[in-house]
């Protein structure tokens, strides 16, 4: 028993860390997934609207506490710091992540939880079994707590929790140190729309009662078609929603063409106008060296025109996409995005927006 409970402490505590981490490098995308669960349960839950509602703008708050508690516990329970506190405060968050996994699985609401931000995507269920196995270990570390003795590790337990507070403040303020969006730096966008290989499939029918697969469609007409699973998953595109248009046609291909700097700006309540002067700098700069600028925006047209005319900007043209998407591209509202052909040359949050000489340097 001492062992298995020793091997569950390692476990639990080393699979919260790496969940912790993979979301304090993106602490924006864990808000985005909170303000989705908040949105849903406003709607399935009519009479606590107002209330769900009002937890949206502290979506971001609720995030990185979290996200760095994952971490923080880890490491206590790694370093045995106050066992009883720290196995306890794992018993809740699990409990918590629990729910939210199995209200995803069984409503089919919010299918992608994040559990482990966007390094590993598991489906609905598989999360859910996931919280399974910490809840049943941690109850077994409570039913054995007594085999654990605890250690003065107070100041390890401490410097873990500076150091998600400040990995979690550079990517609020600088964007996340390691990109994993479909959307990062190197990335080619068209090649992400396409598969990757020929997808095959698997055909579930049913006959006399009894379930059969086939990887080829049965030629027998007594069987019943019942389900159709694609075997290689990880061979669908991986971009399937990005499209990019105006009021007078599509021009997704169009942005896929030659030399452009993507103004992306949200439909959120978070944009940060003041930092468009050092953008209009920029495309200032940037006019007659074959580079073109576009602004991307869920806005609509009246709020876009009011904002270029305010900001000086009347002569950069704005297309439309979709907000969901614009979130993938985008943690920062406005952000900078430099593609050549299609390949994301460099991305930048406003509060570091680049001169013409780091755009030029980026392209070919």
């Amino acid at each position: 028993m001492k062992i298995v409970a020793q091997i569950a402490r390692f476990v639990v505590g080393a699979i919260f860390i790496f969940s912790g981490l993979i979301k304090l490098n993106d602490p924006v995308g864990t808000q985005i997934k909170f303000e989705e669960y908040f949105e849903v349960f406003a709607q399935d839950f009519a009479f606590m609207h107002d209330f769900w509602m009002a937890l949206v703008p502290y979506a971001l708050y609720l995030s990185v506490f979290m996200c760095a508690a994952e971490v923080i516990l880890g490491v206590a329970l790694l370093c045995s710091f106050r066992m009883k506190l720290t196995t306890w405060l794992l018993l809740a968050i699990v409990v918590f992540f629990t729910f939210l996994t199995f209200y995803s699985a069984y409503f089919n609401k919010v299918t992608d939880c994040g559990c482990f931000g966007d390094a590993i995507k598991l489906k609905p269920w598989t999360s859910f079994g996931k919280d399974i196995f910490l809840l049943v270990l941690i109850l077994f570390m409570l039913w054995q707590r007594k085999i654990f003795k605890n250690t003065k590790t107070g100041g390890i337990v401490a410097f873990a929790a500076l150091g998600s507070l400040v990995l979690a403040i550079y990517a609020i303020m600088y964007l996340p140190p390691v990109d994993l969006l479909a959307y990062r730096v190197g990335a080619s966008i068209p090649a992400q729309m396409k598969v990757s290989e020929p997808l095959r499939y698997e055909y579930v029918m049913e006959k006399d009662g009894k379930t059969f697969e086939f990887e080829q469609y049965p030629s027998d007409t007594t069987y019943k078609y019942k389900d159709m699973r694609v075997l290689n998953e990880n061979a669908k595109p991986k971009i399937t929603d990005y499209r990019i248009w105006d009021e007078t046609g599509d021009f997704t291909e169009a942005s896929f063409k030659g030399k452009k700097v993507f103004i992306i700006v949200k439909n959120t309540d978070d944009f940060n106008e003041a930092a468009m002067p050092g953008i209009r700098k920029l495309t200032e700069n940037l006019k007659n060296t074959g580079i073109t600028t576009w602004i991307l925006t869920s806005k609509n047209a009246d709020q876009m025109n009011n904002l270029r005319r305010s900001q000086q900007m009347s002569d950069v043209p704005f297309y439309f996409a979709d907000g969901t998407v614009l979130k993938t591209m985008a943690r920062s509202n406005p952000c900078i995005l430099v593609l050549e052909d299609g390949i994301v040359k460099g991305k930048w949050h406003y509060n570091n927006t680049p001169d013409k000489a780091e755009v030029m340097k980026r392209m070919n």
